[in-house]
Protein backbone atom coordinates (compact mmCIF):
# COMPACT_ATOMS: atom_id res chain seq x y z
CA UNK A 1 0.00 0.00 0.00
CA UNK A 2 1.33 4.02 -0.54
CA UNK A 3 2.54 5.15 2.36
CA UNK A 4 2.03 8.85 3.28
CA UNK A 5 4.44 11.88 4.33
CA UNK A 6 3.82 14.42 7.04
CA UNK A 7 4.38 17.31 5.13
CA UNK A 8 1.90 20.07 4.50
CA UNK A 9 3.27 20.89 0.90
CA UNK A 10 1.79 17.69 -0.40
CA UNK A 11 -1.44 17.28 1.37
CA UNK A 12 -3.72 16.34 -1.39
CA UNK A 13 -1.06 13.10 -2.02
CA UNK A 14 -1.90 12.86 1.49
CA UNK A 15 -5.76 12.52 0.79
CA UNK A 16 -5.58 9.95 -1.79
CA UNK A 17 -3.39 7.45 0.25
CA UNK A 18 -6.16 7.77 2.98
CA UNK A 19 -8.72 7.65 0.41
CA UNK A 20 -7.45 4.87 -1.64
CA UNK A 21 -6.34 3.00 2.20
CA UNK A 22 -10.39 3.56 3.06
CA UNK A 23 -11.68 2.42 -0.16
CA UNK A 24 -9.69 -1.05 -0.13
CA UNK A 25 -10.37 -1.98 3.04
CA UNK A 26 -13.83 -3.04 1.94
CA UNK A 27 -16.35 -2.39 5.33
CA UNK A 28 -14.03 1.01 6.22
CA UNK A 29 -11.46 1.90 8.84
CA UNK A 30 -10.86 4.10 12.16
CA UNK A 31 -8.25 6.72 12.39
CA UNK A 32 -6.17 4.39 14.56
CA UNK A 33 -5.95 1.99 11.94
CA UNK A 34 -5.22 4.52 8.83
CA UNK A 35 -2.40 5.73 11.30
CA UNK A 36 -1.34 2.26 11.25
CA UNK A 37 -1.94 1.52 7.59
CA UNK A 38 -0.45 4.46 5.86
CA UNK A 39 2.39 5.64 7.79
CA UNK A 40 0.87 8.51 8.56
CA UNK A 41 0.66 11.09 11.91
CA UNK A 42 -2.30 10.85 14.22
CA UNK A 43 -2.84 14.51 13.87
CA UNK A 44 -2.31 14.14 9.40
CA UNK A 45 -4.61 11.52 9.88
CA UNK A 46 -7.16 13.74 11.33
CA UNK A 47 -6.80 16.86 8.89
CA UNK A 48 -7.35 14.27 5.91
CA UNK A 49 -10.02 12.51 7.31
CA UNK A 50 -11.92 15.81 8.20
CA UNK A 51 -11.54 17.63 4.65
CA UNK A 52 -12.54 14.26 3.08
CA UNK A 53 -16.01 14.14 5.09
CA UNK A 54 -16.22 18.24 4.39
CA UNK A 55 -16.03 17.04 0.17
CA UNK A 56 -17.99 14.20 0.88
CA UNK A 57 -15.86 11.66 -0.16
CA UNK A 58 -15.84 9.60 2.96
CA UNK A 59 -18.92 9.06 5.88
CA UNK A 60 -18.75 8.24 9.03
CA UNK A 61 -20.35 4.41 9.70
CA UNK A 62 -21.24 4.01 12.88
CA UNK A 63 -18.53 2.76 16.10
CA UNK A 64 -16.84 0.11 16.61
CA UNK A 65 -15.85 -1.01 20.12
CA UNK A 66 -12.25 -2.91 20.12
CA UNK A 67 -11.40 -3.64 23.79
CA UNK A 68 -11.47 -1.10 26.81
CA UNK A 69 -11.61 2.42 25.68
CA UNK A 70 -13.34 5.00 23.34
CA UNK A 71 -15.24 3.02 20.57
CA UNK A 72 -13.50 3.87 17.14
CA UNK A 73 -15.49 5.92 14.48
CA UNK A 74 -15.40 4.02 11.10
CA UNK A 75 -14.60 5.74 7.77
CA UNK A 76 -16.32 4.26 4.86
CA UNK A 77 -16.28 5.61 1.17
CA UNK A 78 -19.58 7.62 0.46
CA UNK A 79 -20.44 6.22 -3.42
CA UNK A 80 -22.01 9.48 -4.41
CA UNK A 81 -19.04 11.87 -3.56
CA UNK A 82 -17.73 11.41 -7.00
CA UNK A 83 -18.93 9.89 -10.43
CA UNK A 84 -17.17 9.09 -13.99
CA UNK A 85 -18.06 8.54 -17.30
CA UNK A 86 -16.89 5.76 -19.35
CA UNK A 87 -16.86 5.08 -23.23
CA UNK A 88 -15.67 2.54 -25.01
CA UNK A 89 -15.70 3.04 -28.41
CA UNK A 90 -16.21 -0.41 -30.40
CA UNK A 91 -15.83 -0.53 -34.29
CA UNK A 92 -19.35 -2.87 -33.30
CA UNK A 93 -21.16 -1.14 -30.55
CA UNK A 94 -20.75 2.26 -28.50
CA UNK A 95 -21.14 1.70 -24.68
CA UNK A 96 -21.22 4.11 -22.33
CA UNK A 97 -21.90 3.89 -18.25
CA UNK A 98 -21.57 6.19 -15.31
CA UNK A 99 -20.10 5.03 -12.01
CA UNK A 100 -20.00 6.12 -8.51
CA UNK A 101 -16.74 6.31 -6.17
CA UNK A 102 -17.35 2.54 -5.55
CA UNK A 103 -17.05 1.38 -9.02
CA UNK A 104 -20.81 0.55 -9.44
CA UNK A 105 -22.89 0.79 -12.37
CA UNK A 106 -25.34 3.90 -12.00
CA UNK A 107 -26.07 4.20 -15.69
CA UNK A 108 -25.46 2.45 -18.66
CA UNK A 109 -26.75 3.03 -22.60
CA UNK A 110 -25.36 1.15 -25.52
CA UNK A 111 -25.68 2.59 -29.62
CA UNK A 112 -24.80 0.66 -32.51
CA UNK A 113 -21.76 1.92 -33.69
CA UNK A 114 -22.27 4.17 -37.15
CA UNK A 115 -21.61 1.49 -39.80
CA UNK A 116 -19.77 3.65 -41.91
CA UNK A 117 -17.16 4.16 -39.19
CA UNK A 118 -17.20 7.70 -40.14
CA UNK A 119 -15.35 9.54 -36.91
CA UNK A 120 -17.55 12.49 -36.67
CA UNK A 121 -20.58 10.12 -36.16
CA UNK A 122 -18.93 7.79 -34.08
CA UNK A 123 -18.01 10.82 -31.91
CA UNK A 124 -21.67 12.48 -32.44
CA UNK A 125 -23.62 9.14 -30.88
CA UNK A 126 -21.12 8.84 -27.83
CA UNK A 127 -21.27 12.47 -27.12
CA UNK A 128 -25.71 11.76 -27.07
CA UNK A 129 -24.45 8.63 -24.78
CA UNK A 130 -22.90 10.51 -22.71
CA UNK A 131 -25.67 13.11 -22.33
CA UNK A 132 -27.88 10.39 -22.07
CA UNK A 133 -26.33 8.56 -18.97
CA UNK A 134 -26.45 11.62 -17.01
CA UNK A 135 -29.73 13.08 -17.45
CA UNK A 136 -31.36 9.65 -16.72
CA UNK A 137 -28.95 9.28 -13.51
CA UNK A 138 -30.18 12.88 -12.34
CA UNK A 139 -25.96 13.23 -10.71
CA UNK A 140 -24.93 17.13 -10.45
CA UNK A 141 -22.49 17.84 -13.11
CA UNK A 142 -20.34 19.26 -10.42
CA UNK A 143 -19.90 15.41 -9.27
CA UNK A 144 -18.21 14.23 -12.24
CA UNK A 145 -14.87 14.37 -12.32
CA UNK A 146 -14.89 12.95 -16.14
CA UNK A 147 -15.19 11.20 -19.08
CA UNK A 148 -12.74 7.99 -19.68
CA UNK A 149 -12.79 6.95 -23.21
CA UNK A 150 -11.55 2.79 -24.43
CA UNK A 151 -10.93 2.76 -27.96
CA UNK A 152 -8.62 0.29 -30.54
CA UNK A 153 -4.81 1.36 -30.51
CA UNK A 154 -2.51 1.96 -31.09
CA UNK A 155 -3.02 5.75 -29.18
CA UNK A 156 -1.52 8.69 -28.31
CA UNK A 157 -2.44 9.42 -24.36
CA UNK A 158 -0.41 12.50 -23.84
CA UNK A 159 -2.55 14.12 -27.07
CA UNK A 160 -5.54 11.74 -26.78
CA UNK A 161 -5.55 10.69 -30.37
CA UNK A 162 -6.39 7.41 -31.64
CA UNK A 163 -3.39 7.19 -34.38
CA UNK A 164 -3.71 4.20 -36.97
CA UNK A 165 -5.67 1.44 -35.67
CA UNK A 166 -5.61 -1.35 -38.00
CA UNK A 167 -9.22 -2.38 -37.56
CA UNK A 168 -11.03 0.86 -37.88
CA UNK A 169 -8.91 2.32 -40.41
CA UNK A 170 -11.28 5.39 -40.93
CA UNK A 171 -10.10 6.63 -37.49
CA UNK A 172 -6.51 7.49 -38.25
CA UNK A 173 -5.10 10.40 -36.21
CA UNK A 174 -9.09 10.68 -34.37
CA UNK A 175 -8.60 13.56 -31.74
CA UNK A 176 -11.02 11.92 -29.26
CA UNK A 177 -9.37 13.55 -26.28
CA UNK A 178 -10.28 16.70 -27.65
CA UNK A 179 -13.68 16.17 -29.72
CA UNK A 180 -15.01 15.06 -26.33
CA UNK A 181 -13.86 17.56 -23.90
CA UNK A 182 -15.17 20.46 -26.19
CA UNK A 183 -18.75 18.73 -26.67
CA UNK A 184 -18.96 17.80 -23.14
CA UNK A 185 -17.21 20.50 -20.92
CA UNK A 186 -15.67 17.45 -18.84
CA UNK A 187 -11.92 16.68 -18.78
CA UNK A 188 -11.02 12.87 -20.82
CA UNK A 189 -8.95 10.28 -20.55
CA UNK A 190 -8.06 7.97 -23.47
CA UNK A 191 -6.50 4.58 -23.08
CA UNK A 192 -6.70 1.69 -25.09
CA UNK A 193 -10.09 -0.54 -24.42
CA UNK A 194 -7.34 -3.49 -23.17
CA UNK A 195 -5.55 -1.28 -20.80
CA UNK A 196 -9.43 0.45 -19.31
CA UNK A 197 -10.47 -3.10 -19.50
CA UNK A 198 -7.56 -4.37 -17.21
CA UNK A 199 -7.80 -0.88 -14.72
CA UNK A 200 -11.73 -1.59 -14.46
CA UNK A 201 -10.83 -5.30 -13.27
CA UNK A 202 -8.33 -4.22 -11.32
CA UNK A 203 -10.33 -1.24 -9.52
CA UNK A 204 -13.66 -3.60 -9.21
CA UNK A 205 -11.22 -5.78 -7.08
CA UNK A 206 -9.50 -3.58 -4.67
CA UNK A 207 -8.72 -6.69 -1.99
CA UNK A 208 -6.62 -8.53 -5.28
CA UNK A 209 -7.92 -11.79 -5.94
CA UNK A 210 -4.74 -12.07 -8.01
CA UNK A 211 -1.95 -9.38 -8.41
CA UNK A 212 -0.20 -11.01 -11.82
CA UNK A 213 -2.91 -11.61 -14.09
CA UNK A 214 -3.70 -11.09 -18.01
CA UNK A 215 -7.10 -9.82 -19.24
CA UNK A 216 -7.70 -11.02 -22.64
CA UNK A 217 -9.71 -8.94 -24.31
CA UNK A 218 -12.36 -10.19 -27.33
CA UNK A 219 -13.80 -7.92 -28.85
CA UNK A 220 -13.65 -7.09 -33.10
CA UNK A 221 -10.13 -8.10 -32.37
CA UNK A 222 -8.40 -9.54 -29.19
CA UNK A 223 -5.40 -7.70 -26.89
CA UNK A 224 -3.97 -8.46 -23.83
CA UNK A 225 -3.96 -5.55 -20.80
CA UNK A 226 -1.49 -7.19 -18.11
CA UNK A 227 -1.99 -6.36 -14.19
CA UNK A 228 1.65 -6.69 -12.30
CA UNK A 229 3.28 -6.97 -9.45
CA UNK A 230 -0.55 -5.01 -8.51
CA UNK A 231 -0.33 -2.55 -11.23
CA UNK A 232 -1.54 -2.30 -14.65
CA UNK A 233 1.07 -2.52 -16.76
CA UNK A 234 0.74 -0.16 -19.89
CA UNK A 235 4.64 0.25 -21.70
CA UNK A 236 6.88 2.71 -22.43
CA UNK A 237 3.94 4.43 -24.96
CA UNK A 238 0.56 3.42 -22.67
CA UNK A 239 0.36 0.87 -25.97
CA UNK A 240 1.71 -2.70 -24.24
CA UNK A 241 -1.09 -5.55 -25.18
CA UNK A 242 -0.54 -5.83 -28.99
CA UNK A 243 -0.43 -9.56 -29.31
CA UNK A 244 -2.21 -9.99 -32.66
CA UNK A 245 1.27 -11.30 -34.26
CA UNK A 246 2.13 -13.91 -32.01
CA UNK A 247 2.26 -17.37 -34.47
CA UNK A 248 0.49 -20.40 -32.67
CA UNK A 249 -0.87 -21.46 -36.54
CA UNK A 250 1.79 -21.50 -38.58
CA UNK A 251 1.04 -24.22 -40.97
CA UNK A 252 -0.55 -24.14 -44.77
CA UNK A 253 -4.00 -24.05 -43.39
CA UNK A 254 -3.30 -21.23 -40.93
CA UNK A 255 -5.29 -17.53 -41.28
CA UNK A 256 -2.86 -15.59 -43.52
CA UNK A 257 -2.78 -12.79 -41.54
CA UNK A 258 -1.91 -8.73 -43.00
CA UNK A 259 1.42 -8.74 -41.78
CA UNK A 260 2.01 -11.60 -44.31
CA UNK A 261 2.46 -14.22 -41.80
CA UNK A 262 0.28 -17.51 -41.22
CA UNK A 263 -1.75 -18.40 -37.98
CA UNK A 264 -0.95 -15.01 -35.70
CA UNK A 265 -3.00 -15.09 -33.08
CA UNK A 266 -4.96 -12.42 -33.22
CA UNK A 267 -6.02 -13.19 -37.00
CA UNK A 268 -7.01 -17.12 -35.61
CA UNK A 269 -8.97 -16.09 -33.48
CA UNK A 270 -11.22 -12.93 -34.22
CA UNK A 271 -14.75 -13.28 -35.45
CA UNK A 272 -14.34 -12.06 -38.95
CA UNK A 273 -11.78 -14.63 -39.42
CA UNK A 274 -13.98 -17.35 -37.78
CA UNK A 275 -16.68 -15.98 -40.43
CA UNK A 276 -14.98 -16.47 -43.43
CA UNK A 277 -13.84 -19.99 -42.32
CA UNK A 278 -17.61 -20.73 -41.35
CA UNK A 279 -18.72 -19.49 -44.99
CA UNK A 280 -16.39 -21.65 -46.72
CA UNK A 281 -17.19 -24.60 -44.42
CA UNK A 282 -21.01 -24.09 -45.58
CA UNK A 283 -22.06 -23.48 -42.02
CA UNK A 284 -23.11 -19.63 -42.92
CA UNK A 285 -24.13 -18.16 -45.70
CA UNK A 286 -22.56 -15.14 -47.44
CA UNK A 287 -24.18 -12.44 -47.88
CA UNK A 288 -25.97 -12.71 -51.34
CA UNK A 289 -25.73 -16.02 -51.38
CA UNK A 290 -22.43 -16.30 -53.59
CA UNK A 291 -20.25 -18.85 -53.18
CA UNK A 292 -17.17 -17.63 -52.29
CA UNK A 293 -13.77 -18.30 -53.24
CA UNK A 294 -10.83 -19.66 -51.67
CA UNK A 295 -8.49 -17.09 -50.73
CA UNK A 296 -10.90 -14.42 -51.06
CA UNK A 297 -11.75 -12.35 -48.47
CA UNK A 298 -15.61 -10.49 -48.18
CA UNK A 299 -15.79 -6.53 -47.03
CA UNK A 300 -18.15 -7.32 -44.42
CA UNK A 301 -19.33 -4.89 -42.18
CA UNK A 302 -19.08 -4.78 -39.06
CA UNK A 303 -22.88 -5.62 -37.88
CA UNK A 304 -22.87 -8.33 -40.99
CA UNK A 305 -19.85 -10.09 -39.24
CA UNK A 306 -21.44 -9.40 -35.51
CA UNK A 307 -24.64 -11.64 -36.71
CA UNK A 308 -23.02 -14.01 -38.74
CA UNK A 309 -20.50 -14.81 -35.82
CA UNK A 310 -23.50 -15.35 -33.34
CA UNK A 311 -24.84 -17.53 -36.10
CA UNK A 312 -21.63 -19.99 -35.87
CA UNK A 313 -21.96 -20.03 -32.37
CA UNK A 314 -25.25 -20.73 -32.12
CA UNK A 315 -24.78 -23.87 -35.05
CA UNK A 316 -21.56 -24.95 -32.66
CA UNK A 317 -23.92 -25.44 -29.49
CA UNK A 318 -26.73 -27.18 -30.93
CA UNK A 319 -24.07 -29.46 -32.88
CA UNK A 320 -22.93 -28.37 -36.45
CA UNK A 321 -19.62 -30.25 -36.30
CA UNK A 322 -18.01 -28.05 -38.94
CA UNK A 323 -19.00 -25.08 -36.76
CA UNK A 324 -17.58 -26.67 -33.53
CA UNK A 325 -14.33 -27.35 -35.29
CA UNK A 326 -13.84 -23.92 -36.28
CA UNK A 327 -14.44 -22.29 -32.90
CA UNK A 328 -11.76 -25.40 -31.44
CA UNK A 329 -9.43 -24.85 -33.43
CA UNK A 330 -9.48 -21.24 -31.71
CA UNK A 331 -9.33 -22.27 -28.40
CA UNK A 332 -6.30 -24.96 -29.42
CA UNK A 333 -5.01 -21.43 -30.56
CA UNK A 334 -5.63 -19.65 -27.20
CA UNK A 335 -4.02 -22.34 -25.67
CA UNK A 336 -1.03 -22.65 -27.51
CA UNK A 337 -0.24 -18.55 -26.89
CA UNK A 338 -1.43 -18.60 -22.78
CA UNK A 339 0.67 -21.09 -22.08
CA UNK A 340 3.74 -18.87 -23.94
CA UNK A 341 1.97 -15.70 -22.20
CA UNK A 342 1.77 -17.16 -18.46
CA UNK A 343 5.39 -18.20 -18.74
CA UNK A 344 6.58 -14.98 -19.88
CA UNK A 345 4.78 -12.85 -17.71
CA UNK A 346 4.57 -15.54 -14.67
CA UNK A 347 0.99 -15.10 -14.17
CA UNK A 348 -1.52 -17.04 -11.88
CA UNK A 349 -4.75 -15.74 -13.57
CA UNK A 350 -6.04 -14.98 -17.12
CA UNK A 351 -9.57 -13.52 -17.30
CA UNK A 352 -11.46 -13.08 -20.12
CA UNK A 353 -13.95 -10.56 -21.27
CA UNK A 354 -15.29 -8.08 -23.99
CA UNK A 355 -18.17 -7.67 -26.58
CA UNK A 356 -17.73 -11.15 -28.14
CA UNK A 357 -16.40 -13.02 -25.52
CA UNK A 358 -20.17 -14.28 -24.18
CA UNK A 359 -20.79 -16.30 -27.21
CA UNK A 360 -18.13 -18.06 -26.81
CA UNK A 361 -17.77 -18.23 -23.29
CA UNK A 362 -19.04 -21.62 -22.34
CA UNK A 363 -17.13 -23.74 -24.63
CA UNK A 364 -13.82 -21.91 -24.22
CA UNK A 365 -13.67 -22.42 -20.79
CA UNK A 366 -14.86 -26.13 -21.24
CA UNK A 367 -12.08 -26.75 -23.76
CA UNK A 368 -9.17 -24.13 -22.12
CA UNK A 369 -8.24 -25.70 -19.07
CA UNK A 370 -7.79 -29.58 -20.59
CA UNK A 371 -6.08 -27.92 -23.70
CA UNK A 372 -3.41 -26.22 -21.34
CA UNK A 373 -2.92 -29.41 -19.15
CA UNK A 374 -2.17 -31.36 -22.94
CA UNK A 375 0.89 -28.80 -23.43
CA UNK A 376 4.08 -29.01 -22.20
CA UNK A 377 3.72 -26.53 -19.41
CA UNK A 378 7.17 -27.78 -17.64
CA UNK A 379 8.53 -24.07 -17.75
CA UNK A 380 5.15 -22.92 -15.19
CA UNK A 381 5.89 -23.00 -11.60
CA UNK A 382 2.62 -22.34 -10.55
CA UNK A 383 -1.03 -23.71 -12.05
CA UNK A 384 -2.84 -20.96 -13.75
CA UNK A 385 -6.74 -20.67 -13.19
CA UNK A 386 -9.21 -19.32 -15.93
CA UNK A 387 -12.43 -17.02 -15.66
CA UNK A 388 -15.13 -14.63 -17.03
CA UNK A 389 -14.68 -10.85 -15.80
CA UNK A 390 -16.64 -10.08 -12.90
CA UNK A 391 -17.69 -6.85 -14.58
CA UNK A 392 -19.23 -8.30 -17.20
CA UNK A 393 -19.52 -7.10 -20.84
CA UNK A 394 -19.18 -3.59 -20.36
CA UNK A 395 -15.73 -3.85 -19.12
CA UNK A 396 -13.75 -1.93 -21.36
CA UNK A 397 -16.62 1.27 -20.50
CA UNK A 398 -16.65 0.33 -17.10
CA UNK A 399 -12.36 0.18 -17.43
CA UNK A 400 -12.57 3.83 -19.09
CA UNK A 401 -14.52 5.04 -16.24
CA UNK A 402 -12.10 3.18 -13.76
CA UNK A 403 -9.64 5.30 -15.33
CA UNK A 404 -10.89 8.67 -14.31
CA UNK A 405 -11.83 7.60 -10.27
CA UNK A 406 -8.07 6.04 -10.20
CA UNK A 407 -6.22 9.13 -12.15
CA UNK A 408 -8.43 11.24 -9.68
CA UNK A 409 -7.83 9.58 -6.38
CA UNK A 410 -5.69 7.21 -6.08
CA UNK A 411 -2.01 7.87 -5.10
CA UNK A 412 0.72 9.15 -7.46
Amino acid sequence: MPRGANLPAIAAFNDTVVLDAIRRSGDGMSRVELVGATGLSAQTVSNVSRRLLGQGLIREAGKQIDGPGKPRTILQLEPRGSYAVGVHLDPTVITCVLLDLEGSVIEHVRRHSPVSGDPAETIAVAVDAIGDVLKRSGVDRSRVSGVGVAAPGPIDVGTGVVVRPPLVPGWNDLHLGDELTAATGLPSLLAKDVTAAAVGERWRDPAGASGNFAFVYYGTGVGVGMVLAGAVYTGASQNAGDVGHAVVDPGPDGALCACGRRGCYGESVRPYRLVMQGIRAGVLRAPGGAPVPDGVDLDLDVDTVDELFTALTRAADDGDAAAAAILDRSIRNSALYLSNLAALLDIDRVVYGGPSWARVERRYLEQLPERLREIDMSILTHPVTLASSSVGDDVAAVGAACLVLDATFSPR
